[in-house]
């Protein structure tokens, strides 16, 4: 058999390459067995092959006959995809298959294709199968975590792996301190913070700020830095044969670089091998960009909600305080409902404390608490007129593109001898408590208008004294209006709350609300909930004033 080149060889075939191919030799023989056309390379390849002669004087047995058999079934068998079933067998020192395909006036073309050709496409078929998992199994591992330092772990882990004999991963960071991986072949991981010169390793300056990689060819493994070499690898450079550089990366900035490297008696990093590196580096960076995303985002969540923490409230200028939150949903740390606790400069002035409901739940309604209580701390030097500060502060609502509104109570208090005197500010509010140290429960007489929906605000002020033992509650409508019970269709109410405050009578401020928050929520159950928020004013059985800090600021929002 005389050989051709083109049409038998490898080059040029690929995975996307059809039998069909108009590059491998085809005959076209009708239903009498005689050839109707042949292309050039199908005449070289088969002798004395042309139009108008026999198949059989120039084709080998097994093609005649799977020729002959193919026109025996045309007639029988409708169905094309029957009859579509390539023929096997020798040409030469050849295995050759030969791919039907029916043409007009029921003749066959037959394509002729190397067994080798075939073999070649299946195995890199089968190759980049093996290539696409890996990628998959890779972007899952990586993926699975947020935390930066374990994403850095696993990508110089899985790049040791399957990549090179060792991988090192150079993170991104502030001047020349860089966090740095390194990983070899079943060894360990390591992770430090070093000084980064990334001149050193020719290509890696390239590969942090984003710019594509240079072939390994060009890489001199000599120029290796011992602190890009793992303690692991073996003795510096000399163990080094091959190098790849190659870029994580991000969401628009760079995520760092990925240094490949394999030992002297393995072969090269070849171009596939490079493209599947990048691939790989692809993966690695999104998922450290993302990780590096959320690391940032959850700082900045951090600072911003640092104020907004329930701080640990005791005794302020001589008056126990106590104060506790509880979100609607257990994933939320702050939402509508607040409290904070403002001490006085002066010894013989007044702790200003308040406790609001903004209208909704969520990020929404926790915006326009931050907004409230910034506005409050701004109105301190008024605080001893409340019917000034709740007006002032409606004009600032009213005048903001806020549509909530909120409800909020307001209290006053300064120690005089043993007891605590209260004034309290009611302003579309659940009244303020009291709970004496004989059980009984008594309403503030306030009351007043919503803060943010009407342009005019209206309430009225009660004084209060409490005698030592006994406590002041504020509390939000997440209490009173908590629905439960055995059905879950019963409200908590307020004279559930009273019964409840009654039997904590002479408790400390701390114990008080701990036990009405306890109850409320066991009365929920998992059913759903409101914010509740609980602010408990007592007047301690001491008359004595020491380690009292009248200057420390007490505040929570949520």
């Amino acid at each position: 058999m005389v050989s051709s080149p083109e049409p038998l060889s490898s080059r040029g075939v690929g995975v996307a390459r059809s039998p069909a191919h108009d590059a491998y030799p085809q005959v076209t023989v009708d239903a009498a067995g005689l050839v109707v056309s042949c292309s050039d390379s199908a005449t070289t390849l088969l002798v004395g092959l042309r139009p108008g002669v026999p198949l059989a004087d120039s084709a080998p047995g097994w093609l005649t006959d799977a020729h002959m058999a193919m026109i025996a079934c045309l007639s029988a068998t409708p169905e094309e995809g029957d009859l579509l079933k390539a023929a096997r067998g020798p040409l030469g020192e050849r295995s050759v298959r030969a791919f039907p395909g029916l043409v007009g006036g029921g003749s066959v073309r037959w394509w002729l294709v190397d067994d080798g050709d075939l073999c070649f496409v299946q195995a890199e078929l089968d190759g980049e199968r093996a290539r696409v998992r890996l990628l998959q199994g890779i972007s899952s591992e990586l993926l699975s975590s947020l935390n930066i330092e374990r994403c850095m772990e696993v990508t110089a882990q899985m790049a040791a792996q399957y990549l090179a004999d060792a991988a090192v991963i150079v993170g991104v960071g502030s001047g020349r301190i860089l966090p740095v991986t390194w990983a070899t072949t079943g060894g360990p991981v390591r992770q430090r913070q070093i000084a980064v010169d990334a001149q050193q390793l020719p290509g890696l300056a390239e590969a942090l700020a984003g710019f594509p990689p240079v072939p390994s060819r060009w890489i001199d493994p000599r120029l290796v830095p011992s602190w890009a070499i793992p303690e692991e690898f073996g003795d510096g450079p000399s163990r080094i044969g091959s190098v790849v550089v190659v870029p994580l990366p991000g969401h628009g900035l760079p995520a760092g670089a990925i240094v490949l490297l394999r030992r002297s008696e393995e072969a090269a990093f070849t171009p596939a091998e490079e493209t599947f590196a990048r691939l790989f580096a692809a993966r690695a960076g999104a998922a450290l960009s993302a990780a590096r995303i959320y690391a940032e985002q959850s700082h900045i969540t951090e600072v911003l909600m640092r104020d907004l923490l329930p701080p640990q409230l005791e005794r302020v200028g001589g008056i126990d305080f106590s104060g506790r939150y509880k979100a609607s949903t257990s994933t939320d740390r702050i939402g509508g409902d607040f409290y904070d606790v403002h001490p006085c400069d002066r010894e013989d002035g007044e702790i200003f404390a308040v406790l609001g409901d903004v209208s909704g739940k969520g990020l929404e309604a926790a915006v326009l608490t931050g907004k409230i209580r910034n506005t409050l701390a701004a109105l301190l030097p008024f605080a001893a007129d409340h019917e000034r500060v709740l007006t002032l502060l409606n004009s600032a609502l009213m005048s903001s593109h806020h549509t909530r509104f909120a409800t909020m109570a307001l209290a006053s208090a300064s120690r005089v001898g043993s007891q605590v005197r209260l004034r309290l500010t009611s302003a579309g509010h659940p009244a303020p408590l009291i709970v004496r140290t004989d059980g009984r429960v008594e309403k503030a007489d306030t009351s007043g208008t919503l803060i943010g929906a009407l342009p005019d605000v209206r309430a009225s002020t009660a004084t209060v004294e409490l005698e030592p033992g006994d406590t002041c509650l504020l509390y939000s409508d997440g209490i009173t209006e908590a629905h439960g019970g055995p059905l879950g269709d019963r409200m908590f109410g307020e004279q559930r709350l009273q019964d409840v405050l009654a039997g904590c009578a002479g408790l400390p401020a701390q114990a008080l609300t701990e036990r009405v928050q306890m109850v409320a929520t066991e009365w929920v159950g998992r059913g759903p909930k409101d914010d509740m928020a609980l602010l408990a004013i007592t007047a301690p059985r001491s008359a004595h004033l020491t380690a009292v800090d009248g200057h420390t600021r007490g505040r929570f929002t949520a």
